[in-house]
């Protein structure tokens, strides 16, 4: 009797695409809220907050587990070295042509011109620049933690990192005897990225509540007047998303920067709503070890990056200067940006991913240098959030390309299974955020059979 072939079990349905359906949904309800009922939206903000905290709430816990993951598992610490000094130097680099960017699309399109700002209430201004202005001898003590404990209860990623560099490499230091202990820290990760991908689920709410605060708090007046800053800031970035780092990623891993952009689809849309690159953060270490990324390099340069690899930031703060200087009838010289936009960039350190972090260093930064300009921050406040979004955006792609190029220059990269994925072939586990088996079963070659020897006849 014939054996009946095994039906092959039909793939579980992706049940997050409606979730992000619902999250655009969201986003065009709140944007409608906002315009109508202007006050009623402008009182929804606390959604979006609530739904970022949420997200802000797992950053630690994850960061601490692929770095500790990643190094722990890693036999040589000169290889974590390399990997590190490797990522800060790429990012120094890329930062530098994003402000040469800015610099040269600011100087053409001179925002600002023929605006002869008055700014009036600009005491919301000064708070923050007083906030925002750190040296740095106190960024650098700031990366120590009180405790070992209040890393993770302050939320400081910097901190969090060198906690879980310093438990890292303390289990490379065990070898066999911090292998029990490794094994609980990947237990406690899949317990933390499942409770992301249930957070998840509340992504509509937040996004309905930001939208609609936003656009009920500027409406369209102040968009139609700042809409010279707003175009030129974000061809800016367009330029430098698939001019610079596009060639950058061709050239360096032989990658397509539009398959790695539409694989990172629905982070792009979760930080467009919330405004918040930090939200996506998570995601985005899961979804590089799912391309092919070693965990090493994902540990590492994912959340570093978000500290020193500002592209977005850099752009930002070079056309922001650009435009209140120009607005105010002060143009800055050639040298004046440089200098000024340098120090600012400096000061930023760190501040990567947090919403009206930008507009913080802006502050500092002008009344640092030129404090005769810093009232004209205020007149940008209204369209801070909707050019954070952008900066937001060019931040989280800066720090994707990033990752795949030092994972190929460190030879930590799957080429092959970056393929997988990109077609489709390796779907991405939206349920657990994880990889627990291969996507797809690699077929061994079979060995071929011995070939029959022949029997001698009789002597």
């Amino acid at each position: 009797m014939p054996t009946p072939t095994p039906v092959a079990a039909a793939p579980k349905r992706d049940r997050t695409r409606y979730l992000y359906l619902a999250v655009i949904a969201a986003v065009v309800l709140g944007v409608a809220v906002g315009l109508l009922w202007p006050s009623f939206g402008k009182g929804l903000a606390p959604l979006g907050t609530g739904f970022v905290n949420l997200i802000k709430m797992m950053i630690s816990p994850i960061i601490f587990c692929t770095i500790v993951l990643g190094i722990g598992s890693v036999a040589k610490a000169a290889k974590v070295g390399k990997v590190g000094i490797t990522a800060l130097v790429y990012f120094i680099v890329m930062s530098t042509f994003a402000l040469a960017i800015g610099l040269i699309v600011g100087n053409l399109i001179h925002p600002g011109t023929g605006l002869h700002l008055n700014p009036a209430d600009v005491s919301k201004v000064h708070d923050q620049a007083a906030k925002g202005a750190e040296g740095g001898v106190d960024f650098l003590l700031g990366i120590i933690p009180t405790s070992f404990v209040s890393a993770f209860t302050e939320g400081q990623v910097l901190q969090t990192l060198l906690v879980a560099l310093l438990a890292g490499f303390a289990l490379q230091k065990l070898g066999k005897r911090g292998e029990p202990v490794l094994r609980g820290i990947e237990h406690v990760q899949r317990l933390v990225f499942r409770i992301l991908s249930m957070i998840m689920w509340a992504a509509p709410v937040g996004a309905f509540g930001a939208i609609a605060a936003v656009v009920g708090a500027t409406g369209w007046g102040a968009l139609r007047s700042l809409l010279v800053i707003m175009l030129g800031f974000y061809l800016t970035c367009l330029i430098f998303v698939f001019g610079i780092l596009g060639a950058v990623l061709w050239l360096g891993a032989r990658v397509n920067i539009f398959q790695l952009l539409r694989y990172l689809g629905r982070e792009f849309l979760l930080i467009l709503s919330t405004s918040s690159s930090e939200s996506a953060l998570p995601r985005l270490i899961a979804k590089m070890e799912h391309l092919g990324v070693s965990k090493p390099v994902v540990g590492i340069t994912v959340p570093t990056g978000y500290s020193f690899n500002l592209d977005g930031t850099a752009i930002y703060l070079t056309m922001a200067t650009l435009f209140i200087a120009t607005a105010q009838d002060q143009p800055l010289a050639l040298g004046e940006q440089i200098t000024l936009l340098l120090f600012m960039i400096i000061a930023s350190k760190g501040a990567a991913g947090v919403s009206g972090a930008g507009i913080a260093t802006l502050a500092s930064g002008l009344q640092s240098h030129r404090p005769e300009l810093v009232d004209g921050v205020g007149f940008i406040l209204g369209i801070d959030r909707f050019m954070s979004e952008a900066r937001a955006l060019t931040n989280f792609a800066g720090n994707a390309v990033a990752t795949v190029l030092i994972g190929s220059w460190m030879k930590e990269f799957d080429r092959g299974r970056s393929q997988q994925v990109f077609s489709g072939q390796a779907p991405f586990d939206e349920a657990t955020l994880l990889d627990d088996a291969p996507a797809t079963p690699v077929e061994q070659p079979k060995e071929p059979e011995p070939e029959p020897v022949p029997v001698a006849s009789g002597s």
